[in-house]
């Protein structure tokens, strides 16, 4: 297994957890609360963590390519609903 966690210093990590969860839940097997989130990708998966100051996301799969592609859907979908603070990309790391 692979992994990597990424890192994003927001106070609005509840939010964008919540956010993400709610938009993958339509297409993926998702649980969450408002401070931690599980979600079940084809390739791997995803818990997520929301603090005061930070959404810190733990990433687990069985091959570089789903850990790239995985970390792509995170990324580009923060990059979208946290567009106000000029996210681009997680602080990852393997």
């Amino acid at each position: 297994m692979l992994t990597a966690t990424g890192t994003f210093s927001t106070e609005n990590a509840t939010k964008y957890l919540v956010q993400m969860c709610k938009h993958f839940a339509h297409k993926i097997d998702v649980t969450y609360t408002d401070s931690e989130g599980n979600c079940s990708f084809p390739m791997g998966t995803a818990a997520m963590f929301a603090d005061p100051e930070r959404l810190r996301v733990d990433v687990e799969v069985n091959n570089a390519e789903g850990l790239k592609q995985v970390k792509h859907v995170i990324d580009v979908h923060l990059e979208r609903f946290a567009y106000r603070e000029n996210f681009k990309n997680m602080d990852w790391t393997s």
